[in-house]
């Protein structure tokens, strides 16, 4: 269990992550394909050149609880990203939640994958309720400051950022679909192409020099295709050499038979 130190003669004794997992069998679970797809593409390349791989967690749907005043209460960010902490909990564990009390890090980026039914609350334009949790909004924007929110809507493929300036969530301009995040050297933007073998507009990570960061999946196929192409200019020049090498055989053959033809024996010369 986890003790905050405290001047208090009684500490409070919190909930870890071991106490408070992430399963709810009342809560459905992710409202479509696209949600975990979407995720795991972001997972798969989210690659900051100024962190360790080993201090990147990022998650899909785990949850993420924020007021050690009110245990029960937590968000399910469709994809969250925390740098500076272990990927695994204690450096051993997978992770069943996150608890910001138990962590002592907060999230750098929210994403929500904007749904009709939640889209008000999703951009802020709700209040909660006396007596109930804050929205997502508050939480992010009010409660844990995350710095930077993206909200994207796979109807009309538009994406929204949203970065604290004070206290407040203030709308950015993106530049070219994408948007610069200084803190892990990548941007943010839009790609059309095939993922999973599903061809649409995606989410994706550009590094410092604006090139899309390959998945696993993706630099292994690359390098299979430089690979087999390297393969083949060496075929293709080991075949010129072949036909140079015949070339000047036959020129040579040539050569002789005329030095031949002129009473010159070529092997005596």
């Amino acid at each position: 269990m986890y003790i905050p130190d405290s001047q208090s003669s009684q500490a409070k004794v919190l909930p870890t992550m071991y106490d408070l997992p992430s399963e709810d069998p009342e809560e459905p679970g992710l409202p479509d394909e696209y949600h975990r797809w979407q995720a795991q593409l972001l997972c798969d390349s989210c690659l900051p050149s100024n962190y360790p791989a080993d201090r990147v967690f990022s998650a899909s749907a785990l949850n993420l609880y924020y007021d050690s005043n009110h245990l029960n209460w937590y968000k399910r960010p469709d994809w969250y990203l925390v740098v500076g902490v272990s990927r695994f909990y204690q450096d051993r564990d997978l992770r069943q939640s996150y608890v910001i009390w138990d962590e002592a890090v907060t999230p750098l980026i929210a994403i929500k994958f904007l749904s009709p039914g939640t889209e008000d609350e999703d951009l802020g334009l709700t209040e909660s309720t006396p007596n109930k949790p804050p929205t997502k909004w508050q939480v992010y924007e009010r409660i844990l400051k995350i710095p930077y929110y993206f909200v994207f809507s796979k109807y009309n493929n538009q994406l929204r950022v949203f970065r604290l300036v004070g206290n407040r969530y203030r709308e950015q301009v993106l530049t070219g679909s994408r948007f610069w995040i200084p803190e892990i050297q990548l941007s943010l933007g839009l790609w059309e192409g095939f993922f999973l073998q599903n061809q649409r507009l995606w989410l994706r990570w550009y590094d410092v020099n604006g090139n899309l960061v390959l998945t696993p999946e993706e630099f292994e196929r690359q390098r299979a295709q430089l690979e087999s192409q390297r393969a083949e200019f060496e075929r293709q020049q080991a075949e010129f050499e072949r036909q140079q090498a015949e070339s000047e055989r036959q020129r040579a053959n040539r050569l002789a038979d005329r030095l031949r033809a002129m009473g010159i024996n070529p092997d005596e010369l």
